[in-house]
């Protein structure tokens, strides 16, 4: 079980580590709109392939 002084400092951790990451995020976000524009088309590149990997196993088995 955690004390009452480890618990207190988790959540102040976790608070400001989720406030800088916000910040860091928003900070970026011109950045993010550059460089990531088409991000989905990788992730649909990959979501196919494991489907094509997934079907042809389950087809030759």
């Amino acid at each position: 079980m955690f004390s009452r002084g480890q618990l207190i400092f988790g959540a102040i951790f976790a608070f400001v580590f989720i406030m800088l990451m916000i910040w860091s995020y928003r900070k970026d976000i011109k950045l993010h709109k550059l460089y990531y524009n088409n991000v989905w088309v990788v992730g649909l590149g990959i979501f196919l392939a494991i489907l094509l990997f997934a079907t042809l196993t389950f087809w030759l088995h």
